[in-house]
């Protein structure tokens, strides 16, 4: 099979899903195709535009269709649903909010803020409070997953570790977590009633 970008990409892809962000190398990637790394510099000519290509990749899985809001739809409705799109993108990857908080000048995501913004500023928004509102959005859906992605506690970083003490140190975080998750309730939820407080948030601070 002719080796091309395409393909380069979609190897890189895979190698993301098999061993994470850091598990992708030029070595690795290069390996899996059965050429020489240099080979790879024809296509992608540095790790930096390797990753973008990556970010580009998994972005186009979720974004294929980049439409506006139906005309009956409120536009704060429908950034809602997109930042939910990309947040879907990215927790489909490990590592997925890490690869595009690095990708530089990644076409899909500047097309995503292209259109949101656009649709903002069609549907009456001035210029500026529609970039502080889709930026606002985007940075907090995207740090967002990175702490959900981010490695959890293992049994070293637990060992000696005092729930108890912890509990009665920290009484109010503990019953509004135990609160907050009541049967029923998922991190899903979570993010979207967060999502919410953001774009009030910024709709009403945005000038």
């Amino acid at each position: 099979m002719a080796l091309d970008r395409q393909r380069i990409v979609a190897e890189a892809v895979a190698l993301l899903d098999a061993d994470g962000l850091d598990g992708v190398t030029t070595r690795k990637l290069a390996a899996r195709l059965g050429v020489r790394s240099p080979t790879l510099y024809w296509h992608v000519p540095n790790k930096a535009a390797l990753v973008t290509a990556i970010a580009d990749a998994i972005l186009d899985q979720e974004f294929a269709d980049r439409s506006p809001p139906a005309p009956e739809q409120h536009w704060r409705d429908w950034l809602s649903d997109l930042a939910g799109r990309l947040r879907r993108a990215m927790l489909a990857h490990p590592d997925g909010a890490r690869v595009i908080s690095t990708a530089q000048l990644s076409r899909t995501m500047t097309a995503i803020s292209e259109l949101a913004m656009s649709t903002l500023v069609d549907r009456g928004v001035p210029l500026r409070r529609a970039r502080v509102i889709v930026l606002t959005v985007e940075r907090f859906t995207v740090g967002h997953v990175l702490e959900e992605q981010a490695p959890r506690p293992d049994a070293e970083a637990l060992e000696g570790f005092d729930m108890e003490t912890f509990t009665r140190q920290h009484p109010t975080v503990i019953a509004a977590v135990t609160d907050y998750f009541e049967p029923g309730r998922t991190v899903d939820d979570l993010f979207h009633d967060c999502l919410e407080v953001v774009i009030a948030g910024a709709v009403a601070r945005a000038t």
